[in-house]
């Protein structure tokens, strides 16, 4: 089970890792500010939250590892401000999806990290 463990949630670049929940913890602040505005804040929304943010780097590895498959090495050259909004965009569909594209992302580290013997 902790071979498991390591494989899936320890797969992921450490550096990468931290950068994406850094963005997901951000995340996670902006969604619980807007869900509470109003309202107290429930047992089942903060579960959620967590959880959403918790997944979220294996949920960005999934997405940045299609975009890199479909774009390749080309290079785009774009205004910054559309390139920013897409990103921000891609990032919260990545943070409210999390929960349906995290195992995708959990299954294929398992999986390459079970083929490549290495040091865990």
């Amino acid at each position: 089970m902790q071979t498991i463990i390591r494989k899936t949630f320890g797969g992921l670049n450490r550096e990468y890792y931290f950068r994406q929940l850094f963005f997901g913890c951000l995340i996670a602040g902006v969604m619980f500010w807007f869900k509470t505005a109003t309202h107290l804040p429930t047992l089942p929304l903060v579960v959620g939250i967590l959880v959403n943010t918790m997944l979220y780097p294996y949920a960005r590895f999934v997405w940045e590892s299609i975009v890199g498959f479909i774009v390749g090495q080309n290079m785009f050259f774009l205004p910054a401000i559309i390139l920013l909004g897409a990103k921000l965009v891609t990032m919260f569909v990545c943070w409210q999806m999390a929960i349906l594209i995290a195992p995708l992302g959990l299954g294929w580290l398992y999986w390459h990290h079970s083929r490549t013997p290495r040091e865990y």
